[in-house]
């Protein structure tokens, strides 16, 4: 289970989070009740993890979402939904890559190396490229060692601000609900929510994991419980550190700059300059996590013939999905090179966009999880008990389509664009014409191959016979599942 935990919480990159959504959130928001948006949002996320985790007992696919919705609402909403997944989980993957390159380009420029932010991302690329193509327990290792460090920072930071508040007394305004339901909350919750991206993303790993009935459940909630838990902890010792008086402006002027400054402050320069070092690790992490999840979403997809066949193979020896992985190192290839040409803000553009997009599309995706956990064991009552089954997930649905409409109506705010500009309307359009792609390619497959339609999320027992020279390693496999 461990390996789970490791592979989603790297995927929410907790240094990541403090030192660019919680300082961006103050900013953009003004609103001091950020600490306690983060665990509202964890307890919320939790109700739909009591249905997800349930049903996971019983669905184990490297398609996540995709192979719920197939069980719980059928095939066609799986494909919409196995549409928007991948353009959520590839948007901020590119978007990290814009993130990583300018961080580290800036990083560069501090010795006299002066190279363009696509330079570095492209070695990112290949770097989290190679990773792809090997063992999910390698990868798991070089998460585990990265996010341990960044963890160690974020916590000495946290210790470092509640040790020296400002004033000599320690608020707890930034936990206080009257600092939080004021006009701009919606704002905070929107780049609340982004922050968890990735929680949920355990069972992309199911068909890797020894006793998936149980690991799944358990990876989901230890990992939304530690997130939800450090990310409040760390936003309010920010509160405490600098003062909610001077927070918004001492935010929009440093950016990530105000967590380094109060750990050289606190801890000395040298510790300031680690956590420069481990910001980028933690960006790195969330890139490889992404990637990963990406590839098993394209074998899935491959295996049932919802997109090319060939996205199935995978590594003899590792049992990777080696082509979805190439498949997405060439996409990032690409859409590196093409913000390189236009001349794309890799961070104020890039990376915001991304981190947007997926947004809106992951709570989709939860949203509809959550519906169809309520199809699926509604011929299956004694699987589960009516909290689990029932009632957890309709309120889950509940807010999270709530969460939904508060992210797109704030979305100028999380674009940082006028409320008039059409791209606050272009971005979040996009997840729509995803879902709309993928109810047109489930219609097509319907009517010209109906067996594999049928089987959609579901794994086939064998392959077809036009399918016999796909590869299928030890790791990544097809089996039957209940249902």
């Amino acid at each position: 289970m461990i390996h789970l935990v490791f592979f989603t919480v790297a995927a929410s990159a907790p240094l990541t989070v403090l030192g660019g959504g919680v300082t961006t959130t103050f900013a953009v928001s003004g609103v001091m009740g950020v600490p306690l948006s983060f665990l509202l949002m964890a307890a919320a996320l939790a109700l739909f993890a009591v249905g997800y985790a349930a049903m996971s007992r019983h669905v184990g696919n490297a398609g996540a979402f995709y192979s719920y919705l197939a069980q719980g609402l059928g095939p066609r909403w799986a494909v919409a939904g196995s549409f928007v997944a991948l353009v959520a989980y590839i948007a901020i993957g590119v978007g990290l890559y814009g993130l990583f390159g300018e961080s580290l380009a800036d990083l560069a420029m501090r010795v006299g190396l002066d190279l363009p932010w696509w330079s570095f991302a492209l070695l990112a690329l290949l770097a989290s490229g190679t990773l792809g193509v090997l063992r999910v327990d390698l990868n798991a290792g070089v998460l585990a060692v990265l996010l341990v460090a960044e963890c160690a920072v974020v916590a000495i930071y946290d210790l470092g601000a509640i040790a020296h508040p400002v004033g000599g007394e320690i608020s707890f305004t930034g936990l206080d609900p009257a600092a939080l339901f004021v006009p701009g909350v919606g704002a905070v919750l929107a780049f609340t929510v982004a922050g968890f991206i990735g929680f949920e993303s355990s069972a992309i790993y199911s068909e890797e994991c020894r006793n998936p009935r149980v690991t799944v459940g358990r990876a989901t909630f230890a990992a939304l419980a530690f997130t939800g838990l450090f990310y409040g902890l760390s936003a309010w010792a920010m509160t405490v550190s600098v003062g909610t008086a001077g927070l918004q402006q001492a935010a929009a002027k440093n950016g990530p700059g105000l967590v380094f400054s109060g750990l050289a402050q606190h801890w000395g320069a040298a510790v300031a300059d680690i956590a420069s070092v481990l910001f980028l690790t933690s960006v790195f992490a969330a890139i490889v996590s992404f990637h990963n999840g990406v590839a098993r979403y394209l074998f899935a997809l491959g295996r049932e013939r919802v997109l090319f066949s060939a996205f199935a193979r995978v590594g003899a020896g590792s049992g990777g999905p080696v082509v979805g992985s190439a498949a997405q190192s060439v996409l990032v290839l690409v859409a590196v090179l093409l913000c390189a040409l236009f001349q794309v803000e890799p961070v104020l553009e890039l990376f915001t966009w991304g981190s947007g997009l997926s947004a809106v599309g992951i709570v989709v995706l939860m949203a509809g999880t959550s519906a169809a956990v309520i199809g699926f064991f509604r011929s299956r009552r004694d699987s589960a008990n009516s909290w689990q089954r029932l009632v957890a997930p309709a309120v889950a649905t509940v807010l999270l389509v709530a969460i939904v409409i508060l992210l797109i109506a704030n979305f100028d705010l999380m674009l940082a664009v006028s409320p008039s500009d059409p791209l606050r309307w272009i971005v979040p359009g996009v997840v729509l014409a995803a879902a709309l792609a993928g109810l047109a390619r489930a219609e097509r497959l319907r009517g010209r191959h109906p067996r594999a339609y049928r089987m959609i999320g579901q794994i086939a027992l064998e392959p077809d016979p036009e399918e016999s020279a796909i590869e299928y390693g030890p790791k990544l496999r097809r089996h039957r599942h209940s249902r």
